[in-house]
């Protein structure tokens, strides 16, 4: 059974490999290409479980822009009446 993707922990590279079930290079060359966004610690890629929910779940990102521009214009509206 599949291991549950916690958006706020932090994956090592072989931890992401293998909930994304792909290969070594594959990461290497998603890290590379920017495609998984990720943090060097001490030379070691850490990966946020949020990235590969973004990978696996595109539509919830985008759900999760359209929300924060929503709320973003509101505040501002809201800025610019003062």
């Amino acid at each position: 059974m599949p291991e549950e993707i916690k958006p706020n922990a932090v994956y090592t590279t072989k931890e992401t490999r293998e909930l994304l079930r792909i290969s070594t290079s594959t990461i290497k060359r998603m890290l590379k290409k920017g495609l998984l966004r990720a943090n060097k610690v001490c030379g070691h890629y850490r990966i946020l479980g949020k990235e590969i929910l973004r990978l696996v779940s595109p539509e919830v990102e985008q759900k999760a822009i359209e929300s924060y521009l929503n709320m973003k214009k509101k505040v501002v509206d809201k800025i610019n009446k003062w």
